[in-house]
């Protein structure tokens, strides 16, 4: 990520897995939306695309703040190129990167029926971004200097900013009423509620008045080239040339995010062509232009995901002090009149609904003992098949319920936790996996995994349990 506006929400950028929409996870869904296909659509003439700047997304399971993030990327994306990008490396780096796109990459287009003239004219005055996050020049060994030295963590809580849940809310509730008729249309087809399509509009693109500047094909191209995550990054520079071949969008239309993602739904390719479709009738998916396109497209996005039709994303509780954090988990499910009997109450005595007894739901705790407190369905798992981030699916669900019900924040208070370096929990993560618990993955975010771990090896050590890292803990475990 490189230049951005101001804008309510910033990108995150030192992200296991990116908050983009592409793969299916284990929640896929074998439904299939009664909407036609994208491929079933006919060729794209022109697509004229809408002002857009950069990206709002969320982050991975974890808690630092985005504002800090984006700054650090910014000096360190700065600084690689500035270090990088001489005359005569960047000319050996170009030259470079053609071999590798008429050697490496078009012999796989090829045998995948991409044309030359489609690839040529996606490649046309293509040069390696070297702005871009997280580059490998090709020779050297991968460094990863986020995962050691990253800015210090904050608190869950300034995720969560009334400034910036409330332009998300807003904005939601005043284009709500403005497209009513086309929302109630998507809501009857696809079964998902309408604020929660507006959420994700809202936090993605900013209701598509975030401006995209970049040419995916530079994007795209340069981080399969050199990204630590080239893999990744071909499957979808594969995918976008199939969407020009196949006369889904023109090369000129392929305007993108720092990361790739397309239009105002944020999708990056491979999600354009399995979820993207056609809502106004137009005869084309226009995903960065079409407000009913953008809306049914997250919609059936969710629906393939295993979206639960009449259920929500969850409540938020009361825990009491008898019931362990560490029961935290989508893998740790009961039915809600099971967790109503462990003594854990709805807050402002409100009950649960009495269709949602019977269903099952899991205990979430973002900050542990020190923030608020939620049982959330099997439908926030799919809203984090958008984002892989725990505190992404609760803004989503929380900014649905106050586009749909008025603002009014969490019960609970974000406590003071935070003031670790990743790298800090990083090593916290190993020594836990020393002791055989499973933390997900020793990667400095404290996801489910580290929150629960923390919680088990306290209470096993003679501590209260408030399962999320501190400075205390990082110094016992060493």
């Amino acid at each position: 990520m490189i230049a951005f506006r101001r804008a309510p929400l910033c990108p995150a950028l030192f992200a296991k897995t990116w908050h983009l929409p592409h793969k299916g996870g284990d929640r896929t869904s074998r439904r299939l939306s009664p909407t036609p296909s994208v491929g079933e659509k006919a060729r794209w003439s022109k697509l004229p695309i809408s002002p857009q700047v950069g990206e709002m997304s969320g982050r991975t399971e974890g808690g630092a703040t985005e504002r800090r993030l984006c700054r650090l990327a910014i000096f360190l994306a700065a600084l690689v190129a500035l270090l990088l990008a001489t005359p005569a490396s960047a000319t050996k780096l170009d030259t470079q990167f053609r071999a590798w796109l008429n050697d490496d990459l078009w012999p796989e287009a090829n045998a995948k029926g991409i044309s030359r003239k489609t690839f040529d004219a996606a490649f046309d005055g293509v040069k390696p971004n070297l702005k871009l996050p997280d580059l490998v020049i090709p020779g050297k060994k991968a460094t990863t200097p986020q995962k050691q030295h990253q800015a210090e963590f904050g608190s869950p809580g300034a995720y969560f900013a009334e400034k910036t849940v409330r332009a998300v809310t807003a904005g939601g509730r005043a284009r709500k009423a403005a497209n009513a008729g086309t929302i109630a249309a998507i809501e009857k087809r696809y079964g998902v509620p309408g604020e929660v399509l507006l959420a994700i509009w809202g936090r993605e693109s900013g209701f598509g008045a975030a401006k995209m500047p970049y040419d995916a094909f530079e994007v795209l191209g340069t981080k399969a080239f050199m990204a630590t995550r080239k893999d990744f990054f071909r499957t979808e520079l594969m995918a976008a040339l199939e969407i020009v071949e196949r006369g889904l969008a023109p090369v000129g239309a392929m305007k993108s995010s720092w990361a790739g993602a397309l239009g105002q739904p944020q999708f990056m390719p491979t999600s354009f062509l399995r979820h993207a479709v056609d809502f106004d009738g137009d005869g084309r998916v226009d995903i960065w232009n079409s407000v009913p396109d953008t809306l049914a497209s997250i919609a059936n996005y969710l629906v393939h995901h295993g979206w639960v039709k009449g259920r929500g994303w969850g409540f938020e509780v009361s825990v009491p002090e008898a019931v362990s954090c560490s029961l935290e988990g989508p893998d740790q499910g009961k039915r809600i009149s099971e967790w109503a009997d462990m003594g854990i109450e709805r807050v402002a005595a409100r009950p649960f609904p009495a269709r949602e007894l019977k269903a099952e739901g899991f205990l979430l705790m973002p900050a542990g003992r020190s923030g608020p407190a939620f049982i959330v369905t099997p439908n926030f798992y799919v809203l984090k098949q958008y984002n892989t981030s725990d505190l992404y699916a609760l803004f989503i669900g929380h900014a649905a319920d106050r586009i749909a019900n008025g603002d009014s924040n969490f019960s609970g208070r974000w406590g003071p936790v935070g003031g670790l370096h990743r790298s800090d929990i990083a090593a916290l993560q190993r020594a836990l996996e020393a002791e055989g618990h499973d933390v997900g993955s020793a990667d400095g975010l404290p996801g489910f995994k580290t929150r629960r771990s923390i919680g088990k090896w306290q209470a096993r050590n003679g501590r209260a349990a408030t399962c999320f890292p501190d400075a205390d803990l990082v110094t016992a475990l060493k």
